[in-house]
């Protein structure tokens, strides 16, 4: 698992292990990329400008300042939950494999890994994008940097009319954000599919299936690393999701050996 998960990421012009990819950990090997708002169903992509909207009206007890573009209040939204375009992706792979473990109830299914190159994916922004990404010196973008180039969601889509993927680094609204090292995908236009949009450029990105008899070990072996949600979430809801597991049977499986019996 270790090869795998830390596969392509030697920069021989560092001499240094420099990944350029982000990971993304699923419970289920058939889940997509699919965002939240597109798991609302019917004409959801009507509905982002309402639910961004109505999430400003009423967030009043925030931090966010006056100032703040369409990309600080998108990210604000995801972090909390509300259905977006964005996706969460994570520099870590072992916080990648978390995710994808993380869940006993889901142990009878194979999890997944998604590993996308986003060095090479921002070589396919428009030209006013990877300028903006060339004078910072950076393959992905902060809400500062992105919104001179795209003020709103409808110029951001009017930049190509080829659906684009870029990447945004979500200011440290919490310790989870920092803790999980995380960063946002994002779509161009609120319909376009990542998954699809990777299956043209294969090249872009590869994906590791996660046995769900592995599953057990996996985890077992993370805690012992403390990649656990006591660390990815502190807070008392971390630290009571990481006990609740961790003081929970494993329904049978023998402790050693092959074979184990499964949850599920």
């Amino acid at each position: 698992m270790q090869d795998l998960v830390f596969r392509e990421t030697w920069d021989a012009r560092l001499g240094r292990y420099r990944s350029p990819f982000v990971y993304r950990g699923m419970r289920s090997f058939g889940y997509t990329l699919s965002t939240s708002l597109q798991r609302l169903g019917g004409n959801y992509h009507e509905l982002e400008h309402h639910l961004l909207r109505n999430f400003r009206k009423y967030a009043r007890d925030t931090a966010t300042p006056s100032s703040a573009s369409i990309w600080d209040w998108l990210a604000l939204a995801q972090h909390h939950g509300l259905p977006t375009r964005l996706l969460d992706w994570t520099y870590s792979p072992y916080v990648a494999l978390h995710f994808a473990t993380d869940d006993l109830h889901a142990y009878h299914q194979d999890g997944i890994i998604w590993a996308l190159n986003y060095v090479k994916a921002a070589e396919q922004l428009p030209p006013a994008l990877q300028g903006a990404l060339a004078r910072e010196g950076s393959n992905v973008f902060t809400s500062d940097l992105l919104a001179p180039a795209a003020p709103s969601l409808v110029a951001l889509q009017e930049l190509q009319k080829e659906p684009f993927v870029l990447f945004l680094e979500p200011p440290s609204l919490d310790a989870r954000i920092v803790h999980q090292y995380a960063l946002f995908s994002c779509m161009s236009t609120p319909e376009a599919l990542l998954h699809h949009w990777l299956a043209e450029r294969p090249d872009l990105f590869f994906r590791i299936r996660i046995p769900a008899r592995l599953k057990w070990e996996v985890r077992d072996k993370l805690d012992q690393a403390n990649i656990t949600e006591r660390v990815l979430m502190p807070g008392l809801g971390g630290l009571s999701s990481w006990l609740h597991r961790h003081y929970s049977s494993a329904q049978g499986r023998p402790v050693t050996g092959e074979g184990a019996e499964l949850p599920g």
